[in-house]
């Protein structure tokens, strides 16, 4: 995975550039593993209380109506990010494995 920083950079510059207010939250898990944070930091990586609540709320509305095209785009976003957290958590298992 030692392409990691790059994809997390491109990531960063992606959600800088977009103008999308719902996407917000985001960039500070982003940041943390751009930082390359030790193994035993990435496991316990959480989202914050503030970008559980809107993917709390996106689940719901999801479940019970149907997503806008601009909310579908911000969920589709959270499902990228919980896809680039889950890679970086299965890298620091196996690295602590490796131990």
């Amino acid at each position: 995975m030692d392409k990691l920083p790059q994809i997390l950079e491109l990531g960063l510059r992606k959600l800088n550039a977009s103008s999308q207010n719902g996407f917000s939250g985001t960039a500070q898990i982003l940041e943390f593993l751009a930082q390359l944070p030790t193994p035993e930091e990435i496991l316990t990586l959480r989202p914050s209380e503030e970008l559980q609540t809107k993917i709390d709320t996106l689940l719901e509305k999801n479940r019970n109506t149907d997503l806008t095209p601009e909310e579908e785009q911000i969920w589709q976003q959270y499902q990228y990010l919980e896809h680039l957290v889950r890679i970086a958590k299965a890298n620091a298992l196996l690295k602590l494995n490796k131990k």
